[in-house]
């Protein structure tokens, strides 16, 4: 049995095993297990700062920022491949196109995806998973969840894991020892690149573990809906199945504008 197999399953056990016996529901309507997912949020954040955050630290200090956009860019060019398949399984055509002229153009002329020469050339990048599939067929979130290591997601997000690891091509390397060494690449590459947003996050939330959850239900209906407004006008529902309010990032006071007189010619205020 592949290591890959043997983590999903654990992980599966460990995620429901918890949620069976779970009498203590929190007070947020798209968070009722939150008990349980703080108890996993906090598992996570020491192994983190055991492990995964050191050796991006590392990373991060000692590879060359070339190499590491190198890296960067080989990932996001076998992702390219599988947000692809999804954007046409969503019947986004033009987007499955571009994100398929990306994967070919960065595969040869970007020399295996080390460079991104197609963003050079103005092909966007379109990210998409089986998860967002999912939620443009119709399919609700259901409950947030926190899962051990793998962090925040959502039980819809999670049942389609199996299908975003069919879909990985790292997995198709000639050996298992190479696929395991890709995978722990990617989450290192993944961790360093985030360095910088945990430090805001440490230094801005009052409590990190709702700011966290707020944050990541909001960017998966975004990416979902493309950020498009309640329904009214024809756009799509917003993603908050329960009726309860999905909180903005920048909620509260809007800082007053700046005066004109302070803005160089030409500018607008955003």
């Amino acid at each position: 049995m592949s290591a890959h197999r043997v983590t999903a399953r654990a992980l599966l056990v460990a995620l429901l095993l918890p949620l069976a016996g779970c009498a203590t529901m929190g007070k947020d309507p798209r968070d009722p297990f939150e008990p349980f997912n703080r108890n996993v949020s906090t598992l996570n954040e020491k192994v983190d700062g055991v492990v995964l955050k050191p050796v991006a630290t590392a990373y991060r200090e000692f590879v060359p920022p070339l190499v590491r956009t190198g890296v960067s860019n080989v990932f996001s060019n076998l992702g390219d491949a599988w947000s692809a398949v999804n954007s046409l399984l969503q019947f986004r055509l033009q987007d499955a196109v571009e994100n398929l002229a990306r994967f070919q153009l960065n595969s040869t002329a970007g020399v295996l995806g080390l460079f991104d020469v197609a963003s050079d050339a103005n092909i966007e990048r379109h990210k998409e998973d089986f998860g967002q599939t999912l939620g443009r067929w119709g399919v609700p979130p259901g409950p947030y969840l926190v899962l051990p290591l793998l962090g925040p997601s959502t039980l819809r997000d999670t049942v389609a894991l199996p299908v975003e690891r069919y879909g990985d091509l790292t997995r198709t390397v000639p050996t298992q020892a190479e696929a395991n060494g890709l995978f722990a690449l990617r989450i290192i590459d993944t961790r360093a690149n985030l360095l910088r947003l945990g430090d805001v996050i440490e230094g801005a939330a009052l409590d990190k573990y709702s700011f966290t959850r707020d944050a990541y239900l909001q960017k998966r209906r975004a990416e979902i809906f493309d950020d498009k407004p309640r329904d009214g006008d024809g756009a799509e529902p917003r993603e908050d199945d329960d009726g309860g309010r999905i909180p903005k990032l920048d909620d509260g006071p809007s800082a007053p504008p700046a005066p004109a007189a302070s803005q160089p010619d030409g500018a607008v205020s955003r």
